[in-house]
């Protein structure tokens, strides 16, 4: 709508610059970074207990600072709303909507930091949290930060193996988490995976008055928290770390990504210019803090002075689409899998969306026919495709609302940062591996357990002196400057002599009727030769493994490709997935050879 572009984010910069088109703003952006980001700090109102000197020292590319000789604390810059305002709006799905004004929440934070600092375990300090997006989640994610703290961000979902593992890399000293997860009727014990399996001391959220303590160096929430109410966060530099996350690697230790208090202004620089996010947005993504976008949704709302939406159910069925409604939405956040089985299920429909400015979609490939009927939800409202990755803090490739909607394309990189699609020898190319050109707030420039530099910039080109980073998408370049997501570069395969990545497969046959959705896996022969596809498929009707491979061979022959040939179909309840939602591939190869 005319009105949403005349006052989206993007135009009034745009306006502020005296530049005509979003195209001049984004070319602004990379080629002044430093006056870019000087901007994002003003519009933000990024507080900063000491101003910098410089906003970038480049010296080392790979290895960027950024607000030289500031001092802040990011939660400061979370709590600029009138105090009264809603902070968060939150559902179990179903007692009343429980609301939080940012005065209830800074209480909380407060109390969290204190107890933090009690512990000595402020600044340089580690502290995991391993439960669901919560209330309490977000109020003990902003306290550990306040208090100088790095949060351990450790999905829930994780075996107590997989939460130890983490719990060592980043050398947490304590971690805070619930007794159970709720899901509709089923129980789901998590206290209880640290009986035995991990050592360090847990505060333990809990909500039934029956709730013991299974170890002695164990305390509750309640007792745990401080009693002073009045906030004190602790000045840090810039480049401290407030969050280690992790990559979803499925074998060996995943990487260990810091992010920083730049990286939080990262995310929030995305969701005001991408997303559109203005005070008084209410913001829901369906989300974990174990997975990036749980810290984005936080810095993304509550820096912009929005609302954040939680509902601590699964997001699956219309319970929580009357909680949309009812919370009064105006941008949901989802994952390409979710709006299928909302599709497929048809649970949506008859609802009240139309607070609704736009919808983002991430963490996998969607699917141009899901996200026309996510639009549609909503009046049809864009979808603001967002691509991006934990070592980013946002988005590299993304929308606007500026622009026009190309259902499952990215109209533009983000602001502040470009991208060069090159083939295999490292030229230019409409279809190629994405390397980003930086610098840029959000970019990594360590990890705790790898080689920052051999991870990211090893043996990659250089690009006017300054070697390129490696991301490692697959992407295919469209007219107009759009960009079309194929993959991940180790998703691709060769199937009859030409590349393919598995999401172009997995579109068309998600399209299949009678299919939920699909994996499609590359698996090469013990002698040799080309590879072999199979493709892993949940099916929504009774159908033998012939007759769903004769369907799905027709849609391939007739929709992709005659020269791709389907070798085997093999009908699963369910794909194995990582928290992020990501499918794990390898675990499904693996299957085959068993």
């Amino acid at each position: 709508m005319q009105r949403d572009i005349d006052r989206a984010n993007v135009t009034q910069l745009a306006h502020e610059l005296g530049l005509n088109s979003y195209a001049e703003l984004h070319r602004w952006s990379i080629t002044d970074r430093p006056a870019y980001w000087r901007r994002v700090i003003e519009r933000l109102h990024i507080r900063l207990t000491k101003p910098y000197e410089q906003v970038l020292d480049a010296t080392h590319p790979t290895r960027p600072r950024w607000l030289i000789g500031a001092q802040m604390n990011i939660v400061d810059s979370c709590f600029q709303s009138d105090p009264l305002v809603t902070a968060i709006v939150e559902s179990d799905g179903v007692g009343p909507l429980r609301k939080i004004t940012y005065g209830e929440l800074r209480s909380m934070v407060a109390r969290v930091a204190g107890a933090i600092a009690a512990r000595g375990l402020g600044p340089d300090g580690a502290v995991a949290i391993v439960m669901p997006m919560t209330t309490e989640a977000v109020a003990a994610y902003l306290g550990m930060i306040a208090a100088g703290a790095a949060v351990v961000s450790i999905p829930e979902s994780f075996s107590a193996q997989e939460i130890a593992g983490r719990l060592r890399i980043a050398d947490a000293s304590l971690v805070i988490t619930q007794d159970v997860i709720h899901r509709g009727d089923k129980r789901l014990p998590l206290y209880e995976k640290f009986r035995d399996a991990i050592d360090i001391p847990a505060v333990v959220f809990s909500n039934d008055p029956a709730f013991t303590l299974a170890r002695n160096n164990d305390v509750t929430w309640q007792s745990f928290l401080g009693i002073d109410t009045t906030l004190r966060s602790v000045a840090r530099d810039p480049q401290d770390a407030i969050n280690i996350l992790f990559s979803s690697g499925t074998t060996g230790d995943p990487k260990a990504i810091p992010w920083d208090h730049t990286t939080a202004i990262k995310a929030a620089a995305d969701a005001h210019f991408h997303q559109d996010i203005h005070p008084g947005d209410v913001v829901c993504w369906p989300t974990s803090l174990g997975w990036m976008m749980g810290p984005w949704l936080i810095f993304a709302a509550m820096i912009n002075r929005a609302t954040i939406a939680l509902y601590t159910q699964a997001p699956g069925n219309r319970a929580f689409g009357q909680f949309v409604q009812d919370a009064g939405v105006t941008m949901l956040g989802s994952v390409p899998s979710m709006v299928r089985a909302w599709r497929l299920s048809n649970c949506m429909e008859g609802l009240d969306w139309s607070r609704i400015r736009a919808f983002s979609s991430s963490g996998e490939c969607s699917n141009p026919s899901e996200m026309l009927f996510l639009m549609q939800l909503a009046g049809d409202r864009p979808v603001i495709e967002y691509c991006g990755g934990t070592e980013i803090g946002g988005a590299y490739l993304t929308g606007t609302v500026v622009q026009p909607c190309i259902p499952s394309a990215f109209s533009t990189p983000a602001l502040g940062i470009d991208v060069v699609v090159l083939d295999e020898s490292g030229q230019p190319a409409e279809t190629g591996e994405a390397f980003l050109i930086g610098p840029s707030m959000g970019l990594s420039t360590r990890l705790l357990n790898r080689d920052h530099e051999e991870a990211y910039y090893s043996d990659t080109p250089i690009h006017h002196g300054t070697p390129l980073r490696r991301h490692g998408d697959e992407v295919q370049k469209l007219p107009d400057g759009y960009f079309r997501m194929i993959g991940r570069c180790d998703d691709t395969m060769n199937l009859g002599g030409i590349k393919v990545g598995c999401a172009e497969i997995e579109r068309v046959l998600n399209g299949v009727e009678g299919v939920t959705e699909t994996a499609a896996v590359a698996v090469p022969p013990a002698g040799g030769g080309p590879s072999r596809l199979v493709v892993f498929a949940v099916a929504a009707l009774d159908l033998s493994p012939e007759e769903l491979k004769h369907k799905l061979s027709t849609a391939i022959r007739q929709k992709l490709n005659p020269l791709f040939h389907l070798d085997e179909v093999r009908i699963v309840p369910s794909l194995p997935r990582t928290a992020s939602n990501k499918i794990l591939r390898r675990e499904l190869r693996a299957s085959i050879s068993k």
